[in-house]
């Protein structure tokens, strides 16, 4: 039947074909169950929002939308800044599953040691932080410090001193307490001591995830980029791709917690992989398991509706989505979105100016699309998170079916 064609359906790359795609309304309507008009009401939304960007929709193993304005096309490759977070996570899935002996208590394992991490990362500056386990980093509850608000119990807490963000968060000597750094606003941000024990709360914290991406390239012996290259992006048949933040010469690893920058069609093709269970065709990429635990909330987080650096819906937060949603935002107006009992994904394109720059992703920029976005302001910024899930609600609301 439909259902079993197009669980085994794989979009072949690009190159060869690419994605299976529906064109106008009526086809729109018949095969994918969805109202074109009303995504491009979602579309019109994001123009008045982003200075660049674009909307994917995937459903039934079908293309059914793809448009962008500003500079975002096709072949651009901006970067997704935060939503590099979500990949860091599924590569070191991938990690565990290739090296079971290194992990033998899974994500309970404590992983502050010579064993996992590189030299860098001692002596310890908290003795605490010899108790976090590696779930609690994918978690953002080993007690990093982060951004605020932060929560325990769900209950909104202030932190201070708050943990470094952006580009000094992957830095491996600042990630690992070593170096304190210098916000924006001329505050010190740091990552020495811990806010709370290894457990006991949920702050944001970039530093977090780029330690799990020491991790991964310690154990691994590669670069986190060549890895994903080789275990994610290879197998699923994307094209060229980047990494940010190349324009600050103390990142000298592959940042951890963002910056990948890849095509929006295989933006696509890495959620159609989580959709479909980790599965492509009849390999397994990613351990189904560990896709699972992404998509729901997470025995490592009771404080906050965050799992291994997903947004999950599982408490409902966003009523008007599914309660099996999970999604990841970075900054610039990047989303990533999955519905399984939609059988539906979605990539909220977007990018400031300069997330699409060589300097940043060390990529050619293609010319820009005919439409245009809405110029670059700190007034369009602030909009980013009513947008996030604005966007979400609207491409839920043309499923038809």
């Amino acid at each position: 039947g439909q259902q079993g064609d197009a669980e085994a359906y794989v979009p072949p790359p690009d190159a060869e074909g690419g994605w299976r795609a529906l064109r106008g309304e009526r086809e729109i309507a018949r095969v994918a169950g969805m109202d074109k008009a009303r995504l491009d009401e979602a579309y019109r939304y994001l123009q008045t929002c982003l200075p660049n960007g674009g909307l994917l929709v995937a459903r039934r193993g079908w293309l059914v939308y793809e448009r962008y304005f500003g500079l975002a096309s096709r072949e651009a490759t901006p970067n997704m800044a935060s939503c590099g977070k979500s990949f860091t996570s599924i590569a070191m899935g991938i990690l565990m599953a290739q090296q079971p002996e290194c992990f033998p208590e899974g994500l309970e394992q404590r992983v502050w040691t010579p064993d996992y991490l590189p030299e860098v990362a001692f002596p310890l500056t908290d003795p605490s932080k010899k108790d976090i386990t590696l779930g609690q980093l994918l978690a953002f509850s080993a007690g990093i410090r982060g951004n605020n608000p932060s929560y325990v119990r769900g209950q909104l807490v202030t932190i201070d001193p708050l943990g470094t963000d952006g580009w000094q968060a992957m830095v491996d000597d600042i990630a690992a307490g070593h170096r304190d750094a210098v916000d924006g606003s001329g505050h010190l941000v740091s990552a020495r001591t811990l806010w709370c024990p290894p457990g006991g709360g949920y702050s944001y914290a970039s530093s977090s995830i780029h330690l799990v991406s020491m991790i991964l390239r310690h154990l691994a012996g590669c670069e986190l980029e060549e890895f994903v290259r080789r275990h994610i992006a290879g197998p699923i048949g994307w094209g060229p791709f980047g990494w940010g933040y190349r324009q600050h010469r103390d990142v000298t690893h592959t940042p951890g917690a963002g910056g990948i920058a890849p095509r929006a069609t295989d933006v696509l093709r890495f959620l159609y992989l989580l959709l479909r269970g980790g599965r492509w065709g009849d390999r397994q990429v990613v351990p189904e398991e560990y896709v699972r635990h992404c998509a729901n909330p997470s025995p490592f987080q009771p404080h906050y509706a965050y799992s291994l650096q997903f947004n999950v819906n599982g408490t409902g937060d966003w009523p008007e989505s599914p309660r099996d949603t999970f999604w990841k935002s970075g900054s610039g107006g990047h989303a990533l979105y999955v519905v399984p009992s939609l059988d539906l994904v979605a990539y909220k394109m977007g990018g400031r100016n300069g997330q699409y720059g060589t300097a940043d992703t060390g990529m050619p920029l293609p010319p820009p699309s005919p439409e245009a976005g809405t110029p670059e302001s700190p007034e369009l910024a602030a909009y980013g998170n009513l947008a996030l899930r604005k966007t979400l609600e609207m491409v839920v609301q043309a499923v038809r079916d």
